[in-house]
């Protein structure tokens, strides 16, 4: 009959606005484009609808974002946060709003969060380039405020002690998360004579871009320089470069990530915090 529901009355009646705020660090990201549209799915199967705000890895755009989905009324928030300071998950904590981190945690509090094994990821990505003979490895990781990175960082120096090779402050770069950061800090490596014959890469975005750049340098992969990335992007997307890296069941992140949600709505007195990390694995392909 063509008869469109009132949302609004709908939602003053049950207090609910069946609708949930998904906030990432940017949208453009081929990672978080992945699970956004599989957190949209889990989403429509319970009959929710998504609110996506980006960042830009920005507490301000961060804090904004937070406000616009309370003022919004949003039922809850799923957020991979900047982690630049915990102010905007105390915003949410103070607020009442139901929230779950993806993929990345604090080291302190009792947030519900639901990430990928990174440590073991570091490690594996470490050990796969120390089978192939690499000792000089070079870790191009993302600002240490940033769960992830350090983790990842911890998981490189693990395999790193574990073959007995000496960690070199040299050989670990900080790389802001923009386009270009890549390219200059292998810009700055190069000139001043820092040696390296394999680079383990905080994401598969940086590594494309490092091997863009060593291919500029007319050096090979891996004939010269072996790369393993993060993420493993191509399991869902076809990219020309096949790439070695560390693989994870991001669908998994985004289902656990809606159903803990969904728990804490429906039932946010009765419930234990859910905390999952979720298993990695290497996936090799020709960048090694």
């Amino acid at each position: 009959m063509g008869y469109i529901p009132d949302a609004l009355a709908a939602s003053l009646r049950s207090g609910k606005t069946k609708t949930v705020s998904v906030i990432i660090p940017d949208i453009s990201d081929p990672l978080f484009a992945i699970m956004v549209r599989d957190i949209e799915t889990r989403l429509k199967e319970r009959d929710f609808d998504l609110f996506i705000q980006n960042t830009d890895e920005d507490d301000e755009l961060e804090r904004r974002a937070v406000m616009a989905a309370i003022g919004k009324k949003i039922d809850g928030i799923i957020i991979c946060p900047c982690q630049k300071s915990a102010a905007n998950i105390a915003i949410m904590s103070g607020n009442g709003i139901p929230f779950v981190l993806m993929c990345r945690r604090f080291p302190r509090g009792s947030h519900d969060y639901v990430v990928a094994d990174d440590v073991r990821g570091g490690y594996l990505a470490t050990r796969h380039l120390i089978q192939r003979g690499h000792r000089d490895i070079l870790f191009l990781g993302a600002p240490a405020y940033i769960s992830s990175a350090r983790e990842r960082l911890q998981g490189y120096r693990q395999a790193l002690k574990e073959a007995g090779i000496a960690n070199r402050g040299a050989l670990v770069r900080e790389v802001p998360i923009k386009g270009g950061e890549c390219t200059r800090a292998l810009q700055a490596l190069v000139k001043d004579r820092v040696r390296f014959s394999s680079i383990f890469c905080f994401s598969d975005l940086m590594a494309w871009e490092a091997i863009s750049f060593l291919q500029s340098k007319g050096l090979s992969v891996p004939g010269d320089i072996a790369i393993v990335g993060f993420d493993d992007i191509q399991s869902r997307l076809f990219y020309p470069y096949p790439l070695t890296s560390v693989g994870y069941g991001k669908k998994t992140i985004a289902d656990l990530s809606v159903d803990t949600l969904l728990r804490i709505i429906e039932a946010p007195a009765r419930r234990l915090r859910v905390q999952r990390v979720v298993e990695v694995k290497l996936i090799e392909r020709r960048s090694t």
